[in-house]
């Protein structure tokens, strides 16, 4: 039964970042494209070495040889146990060679695209400013790296010149953004006693213009969030989320073909493919009605994704305001970049959002302010990296979580990522570690806790979000204990690719890959 009561919505304030969050906005000072992008590369470097170095220093001291530290990797000694630090690459057969697609004969069709580009005959490098060294041995071979991570290994110089790996040493997680004292103290990460749920709401692939399916979810998805479905839970459940972010691929894209391909032999999408996408009009204006709708009710960020029409470098600069009609007029409605950090503080006053709903049994009226930092990316990353690992062992799941681990978002750029040509900083950098990290863009849904090797009371929370338009999964994360509740959203006659409800995963056992 519905009572007079009014039900309020939970709010959240979103802070300025601090003075070590990165800024992926380009401004003019960083449009140039005249710079080679080595200087991104000697940037990463200089910036991730005195993290390695010291991270190196103390995990090989109580070593009885005494290994030292060789400055250059071209410095090293045959037969003298010593460690270097240096830029991984990989050298790939099957990796893509934009000169062997310029040189190729186009009277033959193309093979299709490769999902993995890994083999046997794959080569691990470490290079700095002087040279590069091929690393060997089977602590290199069993450990999944990528192109761009910044490591120090320890081992010596075989007769052949190669170096032979004992041990591997990576930058580990950056330190936890400074939290307020009231707020942190006495709770942890899966504490689940405080009775003020407040919850950040993510969607990733709205895909509009693609499927059938994809506007009835869209339709159910604004309805629940302004608590207009579902029953007195769900209204209650609603009123706890505090904003909501989209994280990419928010249009489906159309590409044309010239006519003389039939249905089977159509390009596909992914690779270097020659169809060439197109995006009509009319889903941006179904986007934009939807987006008016959904800033009316709560906050709203969107990040641009692989699939939009917002270029393909990273980082994705924001859409023009313009683009989304009336929902540009809300102040609460924000377009982002690609990847983005956020700053959200929960608790304090709740506001009014609708009367005549289910009474809520725990009445918010003030709670102890939080601070959360987050980063969110549309997942062009982790996806670009799975490309190049062997899976399994490695998932997007355990991609992510490396990530953090190297102290980079996107160690790929520009090899196999297109990025913007830094000079100055790598912003893809991460000085400290977010208490939520957010992929969109990924297959399937999963979530894990990481932390410090070391140890420590703080952890982040790494959530996978898949494509809304074909799983229906609206992920709500609650910013207090940082806990994850997985909502489904399914329409009678329609295939979804999973409709059962996943409640929590603070217990999933991490995955990680060094």
């Amino acid at each position: 039964m519905f009572s007079s009561a009014r039900l309020t919505r939970c709010t959240s304030t979103f802070l300025p970042p601090t003075p070590i969050s990165p800024s992926f906005t380009i401004d003019d000072k960083n449009k140039s494209y005249r710079h080679q992008y080595s200087n991104l590369y000697f940037t990463r470097l200089a910036m991730l070495k005195n993290p390695v170095m010291e991270r190196a220093r103390a995990k090989w001291k109580d070593i009885p040889a005494n290994p030292v530290h060789v400055p250059r990797v071209l410095d090293v000694v045959k037969s003298k146990l010593c460690w270097i630090l240096g830029t991984v690459y990989i050298e790939m057969p099957l990796k893509p060679n934009v000169l062997e697609d310029l040189g190729r004969d186009y009277s033959i069709p193309p093979p299709p695209p490769r999902e993995k580009f890994y083999s046997d005959e794959d080569s691990v490098m470490l290079e700095d400013e002087s040279g590069r060294i091929k690393l060997v041995g089977e602590r290199i071979t069993s450990t999944h790296l990528v192109t761009g991570v910044i490591i120090a290994v320890l081992g010596m110089e075989s007769a052949d010149g190669d170096f032979e790996v004992a041990d591997i040493c990576h930058p580990d997680l950056a330190p936890f953004a400074k939290m307020n004292v009231s707020s942190a103290k006495g709770m942890g990460v899966d504490d689940c006693s405080s009775p003020h749920d407040e919850y950040l709401a993510i969607v990733s692939g709205l895909s509009i213009g693609g499927t059938p399916s994809a506007d009835s979810y869209l339709q159910m998805l604004v309805e629940y969030l302004s608590g207009e479905a579902g029953g007195p839970d769900d209204q209650i459940l609603a009123s706890q989320i505090t904003r909501l972010i989209i994280a990419g691929n928010s249009l489906s894209p159309v590409y044309r073909d010239n006519g003389d391909e039939d249905e089977d032999n159509r390009p596909q999408r992914k690779g270097n493919s020659a169809a060439q996408p197109s995006l009509s009009t009319n889903p941006n204006v179904v986007l934009s009605a939807y987006l008016h709708d959904l800033a009316s009710i709560l906050p709203v960020h969107i990040l641009p994704g692989a699939d939009d029409p917002a270029g393909v470098i990273l980082p994705q600069q924001p859409f023009p305001r313009a683009m989304f009609g009336k929902a540009a007029g809300f102040e609460t409605f924000r377009c982002e970049t690609n990847p983005v950090w956020l700053r959200i503080e929960c608790g304090g006053e709740s506001e009014d959002v609708t009367s005549n709903r289910a009474s809520s049994s725990a009445s918010r009226s003030h709670c102890s302010p939080l601070t959360r930092c987050i980063l969110a990316t549309s997942g062009q990353p982790v996806l670009d990296m799975h490309q190049y690992l062997p899976s399994p062992p490695s998932t997007h799941l355990s991609i992510a979580c490396s990530t953090l681990k190297w102290r980079h978002v996107a160690p790929t750029a520009p090899d196999t990522l297109w990025c913007h040509p830094y000079r100055e900083k790598d912003p893809f950098v991460l000085q400290e570690t977010p208490d939520l990290y957010i992929v969109g863009g990924m297959p399937e849904f999963d979530t894990s806790q990481i932390g410090p090797e070391g140890g420590g009371t703080r952890r982040c929370r790494v959530v996978l979000v898949p494509s809304f338009s074909e799983t229906g999964c609206l992920v709500l994360v609650d910013l207090r204990t940082l806990r994850v509740r997985c909502v489904n959203f399914a329409v009678a006659g329609m295939a979804l690719g999973r409709t059962e409800v996943l409640e929590d995963h603070s217990e999933q056992t991490d995955s990680v890959c060094e």
